[in-house]
């Protein structure tokens, strides 16, 4: 399934949600799920290592190390409310490249995120290319 064929509410939750949660294995095949910044740009999620402090450079991150090694990926966005009836959720399953460059999809970052105007991601960048989406929502 492409992202186009999602329904209109998963696109607009992949289009307007904040943050996303990276489902990926690690060196020792230990499950990790972390936060990350995202855009959908021609029909992939990316995401990019940016200058929120960290303790190595972007090359030597441990999600970029683990991505390299096993390139697939799991994100997840999710809408949550105290009202139940609007609860809703996507999940985009595939295949991750690390990328150096990020051709267009800085753009794509840069018009969701106020942030990275300001200073662009140095990278690297992870682009997420789906081979699967599933999507769930409380009510209609």
């Amino acid at each position: 399934m492409t992202l186009e064929g999602l329904p209109e509410y998963a696109r607009e939750l992949l289009a307007t949600a904040r943050v996303a949660h990276l489902g990926l294995l690690d060196d020792e095949l230990r499950p990790r799920v972390l936060p990350v910044t995202f855009a959908v740009h021609e029909g992939a999620v990316w995401s990019a290592v940016d200058a929120k402090p960290k303790r190595v450079a972007g090359e030597e991150l441990a999600r970029v190390r683990w991505l390299r090694g096993r390139p697939t990926a799991s994100l997840l966005v999710d809408r949550y409310d105290e009202d139940w009836t609007r609860l809703a959720w996507v999940q985009v399953v595939g295949s991750v490249e690390v990328l150096a460059d990020p051709a267009t999809a800085a753009d794509a970052l840069a018009s969701k995120y106020r942030q990275y105007r300001d200073t662009p991601p140095a990278g690297p960048w992870l682009r997420l290319v789906p081979e699967r989406a599933l999507h769930w929502r409380a009510a209609g």
